[in-house]
């Protein structure tokens, strides 16, 4: 029978619409405010701006994704996940 280990870091490497979840968040940031300028606003300029805006943050934020050592990720999850229960015993006095 086949052995299968479980990937737990999956979330290092998720992605949502070819971005790594912090960029993600942050053009559906701009997105969420670009929406309340255009509620706002009754200019088709400010429409077509912010549309522009958009896209612009897009594709910076799609180019800089495809830069693996711009910004390293190391470090930032622990290692291993476990819902064993820590208790003082398992340290050592430094």
């Amino acid at each position: 029978m086949k052995k299968y280990t479980p990937y737990k870091n999956i979330r290092k490497q998720a992605m949502i619409l070819g971005l790594p979840l912090s960029f993600f968040a942050l053009q559906m940031i701009s997105v969420v405010a670009s929406l309340l300028v255009i509620i706002f606003s009754f200019s088709l300029v400010a429409i077509i701006i912010v549309l522009l805006w958009n896209l612009m943050l897009f594709m910076l934020l799609s180019k800089l994704s495809k830069r693996t050592g711009l910004f390293p990720f190391q470090g930032v999850l622990p290692r291993y996940i476990s819902n064993k229960k820590h208790t003082r015993l398992n340290y050592e006095d430094h």
